[in-house]
């Protein structure tokens, strides 16, 4: 028995990838993300991630203003070395192109909202190292989704403190997240159940 040879961007480069690789790679996986230069792949995603990710993006594509559009699943440019895929991003209308839809990532300054729904093999990631470079970046709200013991989610909501560059906890969203930032908004989050 022979091993098939390993492709070329298997092996990263000196100093790690960068965030234009990810453009440039053939063949990556759907979903690869660049986290510290290194590329990180994403398991098959359990029910509830699906769901949670459905129940907010449509709320979240009913309440959002005009000048603002809803993205799924994303890439984020944040620097050279670090372009996540937030599982929704809201962002100003002026980073999507009138036509053609051919972006394969916005650049953060262009984002408003970042959400992470946690996923077992990333919660590290999502808990810990993205929302610490979503605020280095400067992206001004970040929500975090997990799953209760009841199967519904919760929803901790954050924004950017200026002055520190961390985020600071604005809410913790049992059965229902009622908010003003970054828009108005009220969801029901135990229509999970019914999904």
């Amino acid at each position: 028995m022979t091993a098939e040879k390993l492709p070329d961007w298997v092996f990263p480069p000196p100093g790690g990838f960068t965030a234009d690789d990810l453009d440039r790679i053939p063949d990556l996986p759907p979903h690869t993300e660049l986290i510290d230069g290194s590329l990180v792949f994403v398991s098959p995603q359990k029910s509830f991630h699906t769901l949670a990710m459905f129940l907010l993006e449509s709320a979240l594509r009913v309440h959002a203003p005009d000048g603002l559009r809803v993205r799924r699943e994303m890439t984020v440019v944040l620097d050279r070395a670090n372009r996540p895929e937030p599982d929704l991003t809201v962002l100003n209308a002026r980073a999507v192109p009138d036509a053609g839809h051919g972006e394969t990532s916005y650049q953060a300054e262009d984002v408003v909202l970042a959400v992470e729904v946690v996923s077992p093999e990333s919660a590290g990631r999502d808990r810990e190292r993205k929302p610490l470079l979503y605020a280095r970046a400067g992206i001004p709200h970040f929500w975090l989704v997990e799953r209760t013991g009841s199967g519904r989610p919760v929803v901790h909501t954050y924004e950017l403190d200026r002055l520190g560059h961390a985020y600071a906890l604005t809410g913790i969203h049992h059965d229902r997240l009622k908010t003003s930032a970054p828009f108005d908004l009220d969801i029901d989050l135990t229509e999970i159940d019914r999904m």
